[in-house]
Parts: C-alpha cells; structure tokens; sequence
C-alpha cells in the first residue's frame, strides 16, 4: 500500500540535549621558566637619568659626553667620559679606547679601558686590551686578555728633595787624616797606597 510521507517526518532527528556528567578537568601543569642563554644587565643598570645607545646603532668616530652612558650598541673610535660611569650592555659592540670614571663591561670590548675609580667584567665579558684603574673586579667566566696597572689614589703631591738641601741635612761623615810618614818613605809620594796594599807581617 502507498504509504504518504509529510515532511516533518523527513527531517533527521536532532538529540536532545542530556544533562552535562561530571566532568573532570586535570590541573593545569606548571610551565617551566627558560632562562635567557646570555645574562641581561640587572634593572638597576637601565636608570632614567642614563643615556641609552640601542643594539641597532653603530658610531664611527669620537663618542664623548657629560653624562653616564648605557651603551649596548657598536662603537668604533674613542670614548670619552671623564667624570662619568659607561656601562657595555650584553650586545655592545666596542672597538675604542675607553675613558671614564668607573666602566662596567657585559659585552665585549677590543681597545684600552683607562677608569679613575673602577672597572667591573661581568662573567659574559670579553676584554682584549689593557686595564688601568685603581680597583678591578673580575667575575668568574670573564674572558681577558691583556695587562692590569693599579693605579694609586691621587695623594697630594710629595715635595721633591733638593739634592743640595738634603747634602746640607745629611749628616757629616768625619774622616781621621792617616798618620803622615817621613819625607824619605815611599808612602809619602802615595799616601794611599799604604790603605790598597795588603799589610805584610
């Protein structure tokens, strides 16, 4: 027999929605922290009052300034900071000749390093050239090559001595005149010659 359809009955049947089981969600797994491969300057290095030279800059020539300096880019030249503090952040780059009043090195640095207070190398620090400072800190895994001349503190200037001053203030060495020996000896043609000849007895 012929059998009608409607459409309603066409359609698929759509589940009815089952009330959710308890549902078990497992703990989230702690991330493990990654520790950066090259050792970043301490906050305390990035100061406001500090001007910054960015890893992307490269300076060719004389770099000076009035005040202290962040440097983590690429120099070629001399830097002149009388007075004032350098740091070399992890990416610096220098080729120069240093002066300043205290340097601090992360990165690495081809040329001399002349501090009036002090120099600091960090342990990713890597130096070819020479130190002069009165106070140097090397960190353990610090890469130098070169030599070190521990300078004095500035004292105030010693008076020089005058040699014909200290020739009057040294003491008078007296000398006893040897006994004179008749005219007809021989000694007295040489009368030192009795002190240099070996006594005969």
């Amino acid at each position: 027999m012929w059998k009608s359809v409607r459409k309603e009955d066409e359609r698929p049947s759509v589940p009815t929605p089952q009330p959710a089981a308890n549902v078990i969600v497992p703990p989230a797994v702690p991330t493990k922290e990654v520790k950066p491969l090259m050792e970043t300057p301490k906050i305390s290095d990035y100061r406001a009052d500090v001007a910054h030279i960015g890893k992307s800059v490269l300076i060719k020539g004389e770099l000076s300034g009035s005040e202290d300096l962040y440097l983590d880019g690429e120099v070629e030249g001399n830097i002149d900071l009388r007075g004032h503090s350098l740091t070399i952040g992890p990416n610096g780059r220098v080729r120069a000749n240093v002066t300043a009043r205290d340097v601090v090195v992360h990165g690495k640095v081809e040329g001399n390093l002349r501090a009036a207070d002090r120099i600091e190398l960090k342990k990713s620090a890597i130096l070819v050239g020479d130190i002069f400072t009165q106070r140097i800190i090397i960190e353990d895994g610090a890469y130098f090559k070169g030599g070190i001349d521990i300078q004095k503190p500035d004292s105030k200037a010693e008076p020089k001595i005058n040699t014909a001053a200290a020739s009057a203030s040294a003491p008078a060495i007296s000398h006893t005149p040897a006994p004179q020996a008749p005219a007809t000896s021989p000694v007295a043609a040489a009368p030192h010659a009795a002190l240099l000849e070996p006594k005969k007895f």
